[in-house]
């Protein structure tokens, strides 16, 4: 993958490479893994690191500095304007644990952010990424976030950020929490704040959590397989019903 950089100026940019170098060795350590064990034959061209402000409103009107746009990952590595981003999720509501828990994420997390741009270029996926998708985003999305976290964060780290996501759930559920999974981002588009575009994405990683390791043991392989049956039976009920996360859903409503 070829690095490109996009800042406004050259100190700006010189601020920013100590993150990047860190987030690009652990990136390496990562693609390694979905290699070796989770489908990824073909690479993106490029990441392109660049600024919050460039990556939001000049690239994209996206309102997540990360992303992928067809073979291109787009990514903030400041820290700072992470923390700041994620405190942005509050909303205005009030919880010192998660704010507390915000104002503390590091390098390690981030690099999950950037992992989880990688791993939607797994050949495991059935949808083009990028494409028209129905029914399944909320599969990939937290599949993303699920191998992220899991593989790059310590037990500690991982079972914390779930904490801290069921939390962020119990504030917004009775605001977001009445739209179906399998209409992902549903919220989003009435809404148009970043908290209802994150409440799908905290959904999905709790669904993904429960069918990996309380319903298969901790065998990934074996959701992925089901996944892709689901897919050959011709997507015949949406995949929340398909793996049967009614009862799961109504825990987190």
């Amino acid at each position: 993958m070829k690095q490109i950089f996009a800042y406004e100026t050259r100190e700006e940019m010189e601020q920013n490479i100590p993150a990047i170098d860190q987030l690009t060795e652990r990136l390496k350590e990562y693609k390694k893994i979905l290699e070796e064990n989770y489908g990824l034959t073909e690479l993106p061209k490029a990441i392109i690191w660049t600024s919050k402000e460039i990556a939001t409103n000049i690239f994209s009107s996206i309102s997540i500095p990360a992303y992928t746009n067809k073979d291109v990952i787009y990514m903030s590595p400041n820290v700072n304007e992470w923390r700041q981003f994620y405190l942005k999720q509050l909303d205005g509501k009030q919880n010192k644990r998660v704010e507390q828990y915000y104002r503390s994420i590091d390098i390690e997390h981030i690099s999950c952010i950037l992992a989880h741009e990688l791993t939607h270029h797994s050949d495991l996926f059935i949808d083009e990424f990028g494409d028209e998708r129905n029914d399944s985003i909320w599969f990939e999305e937290g599949m993303c976030e699920y191998l992220s976290k899991k593989l790059l964060l310590s037990p500690k780290q991982f079972n914390e950020e779930l904490e801290i996501e069921r939390e962020m759930i119990n504030l917004y559920k009775k605001q977001y929490g009445n739209y179906s999974l399998d209409d992902f981002g549903a919220a989003s588009y009435l809404e148009k704040s970043l908290t209802a575009v994150m409440f799908d994405y905290w959904r999905s990683l709790q669904c993904i959590y429960y069918l990996v390791e309380r319903c298969h043991n901790g065998d990934i392989h074996t959701v992925f397989h089901l996944y892709h049956q689901w897919h050959k039976d011709g997507r015949k009920k949406p995949l929340t019903a398909y793996f049967n996360l009614a009862e799961f859903l109504r825990t987190l409503s």
